[in-house]
């Protein structure tokens, strides 16, 4: 695999400068009443640029709900989320989603692909969504897709890809923009082990490369020496 050209502390310490993205006391309740549950408990969080973390944590957990509380894409119940210096808790909805598109990556577990779109068009989508669709944006797109060894599938629509590989293709749109965060979720759940392995580092190589500040919540421990920092999420509480 070739990549595209272009350090550890505790939870709630980033390793050095100020932090891309930055949680602080969030708590996420979910349900009413009797049926609540706390999904996320205080959790406190700052990743720096060009840093890698990695979380774990068993089915759950909160992993999915830290994730999604971090890219704008769920209100915490209290608490801030600072992206990119900005507390998307104090924005209204169209406004977090202008923020979201600018700064953050998003990878889902499951690639949530548009089915009309070729993959190289899913990585165009997104550059000209953000008003960014230009001569280095398109190179870096094929450089892309080319990394995660979908250069001869770029032309195939989803329903002609693999679940590994439309969740490749997920994994080089999430890259496209070399985002300022980047969210991460379970992303070699649909790969073999050398094609993880190759994943990940990909996922490092970014990270440093750009600067970004990558949170990737994974079960697979055999993935999680490339990380800068492993914490543990078990019933909402990061450690």
């Amino acid at each position: 695999m070739t990549h595209p050209t272009s350090a550890p502390a505790s939870a709630d310490t980033a390793t050095s400068g100020a932090a891309a993205l930055r949680l602080t006391d969030v708590t996420l309740r979910l349900g009413h009443d009797q049926q609540q549950v706390t999904a996320l408990d205080q959790v406190t969080l700052a990743v720096t640029p060009g840093e890698f973390v990695a979380v774990t944590g068993p089915s759950g957990s909160g992993k999915s709900s830290l994730l999604a509380v971090a890219g704008g894409l769920q209100s915490p119940t209290q608490g801030t989320v600072h992206v990119a210096g900005v507390d998307l808790t104090t924005l209204k909805e169209h406004q977090r989603t202008a923020h979201r598109r600018r700064h953050i990556g998003y990878v889902f577990q499951h690639a949530n692909l548009f089915a009309s779109l070729t993959a190289r068009e899913q990585l165009l989508l997104t550059a000209h969504v953000a008003g960014r669709l230009d001569r280095e944006t398109r190179r870096r797109a094929d450089e892309l897709l080319e990394a995660v060894g979908m250069s001869a599938r770029a032309d195939h629509r989803p329903d002609h890809l693999s679940g590994g590989e439309r969740q490749r293709v997920g994994i080089a749109r999430a890259l496209v923009l070399a985002p300022e965060v980047l969210l991460v979720d379970e992303p070699t759940s649909a790969l073999d082990r050398a094609r993880a392995r190759d994943i990940v580092d990909l996922l490092a190589a970014q990270t440093r490369a750009h600067r970004t500040a990558t949170v990737m919540v994974t079960h697979d421990h055999e993935i999680l020496n490339a990380a800068d920092r492993v914490l543990n999420l078990r019933d909402g509480r990061l450690s």
